[in-house]
């Protein structure tokens, strides 16, 4: 199986890693994520409980992704599941 595979600047291989879910459960809604996309792949989106309303964020443009993954960097609950892409 081959992944789509890019060169760095040094001239080394790097294989971009593309969002492929964020896990509901995990995830805070702090924004960090939503903060360090240049691409505005995430949007949030809020869930209105029984008492109080809970925000979380949603890959709302997944053909933005550039394969950075940024966001999983700067997730504190690691909330983030990537994915290469295969040619």
């Amino acid at each position: 199986m081959a992944y789509y595979t890019g060169k760095t600047r040094d001239g080394k291989d790097w294989t971009p890693t593309f969002i492929e879910a964020i896990e509901d459960e995990k995830c805070l809604g702090c924004g960090r994520c939503y903060k360090v996309c240049s691409r505005k792949v995430f949007d949030f989106e809020e869930i209105d409980e029984e008492d109080s309303a809970r925000m979380f964020m949603v890959v709302a443009r997944p053909g933005n992704c550039i394969g950075c993954a940024a966001c999983g960097v700067t997730c504190p609950k690691k909330a983030f599941s990537f994915k290469p892409l295969e040619i």
